[in-house]
């Protein structure tokens, strides 16, 4: 039997803590931020994935697909040498969204939509939010260290997918679209 990893090592009880180089720095530096909101990503997509019921399955086993991907961009950002994003990944998350986008044909949303409609669409916008502050986070870390383009990329396209996905959801679950009204003052 394997000896058991120890969730409280107690090394960052000062405010600093470790990547996987083994490298410290402060609890508040870029990539920690980077990291952190990705964790938290990956969590609001975990509370999505146990809401989409059995007629969304395809969905939802491509969005364990995503959390595994966040968990690759993690270790990435985290320094390890081992772990890469591909660009495979850019492309599943493109093709993704164009099949979601014929699927909705005519129902499809240009316009500004109010956040929510369903509870999985309001998570889904939640992960999108949070989804475009892991990108802020990343481009910041990106002037301590250097991050691949492909990691910009796969953010950018993920936030895409996620609103498209909660747009196809409500739609799939008949829920009529509030669109956003601007009124002249």
């Amino acid at each position: 039997m394997s000896k058991p990893i120890r969730v409280s090592t107690k090394t960052g009880d000062k405010g600093d803590s470790s990547v996987i180089s083994g490298e410290r720095f402060p609890k508040n530096h870029p990539v920690f931020e980077a990291v952190g909101t990705l964790d938290e990503l990956n969590s609001w997509l975990g509370l999505v994935t146990a809401q989409l019921a059995t007629e969304f399955g395809e969905h939802k086993q491509f969005l364990l697909s995503v959390q595994d991907n966040l968990f690759y961009l993690g270790a990435e950002l985290a320094q390890s040498p081992k772990t890469r994003l591909k660009q495979s990944a850019v492309n599943q998350l493109e093709k993704a969204s164009d099949t979601l986008q014929q699927l909705m044909a005519d129902d499809w949303h240009h316009k500004f939509l109010l956040p929510g409609g369903t509870v999985i669409g309001a998570n889904l916008d939640i992960a999108r939010t949070v989804c475009r502050r892991a990108e802020r986070a990343v481009v910041s870390l990106d002037g301590e260290q250097r991050v691949r383009p492909v990691v910009l990329r796969y953010l950018n396209r993920l936030s895409d997918y996620l609103y498209i996905l909660r747009c196809f959801i409500n739609h799939a679950l008949e829920y009529q679209e509030k669109q956003f009204i601007h009124q002249s003052k």
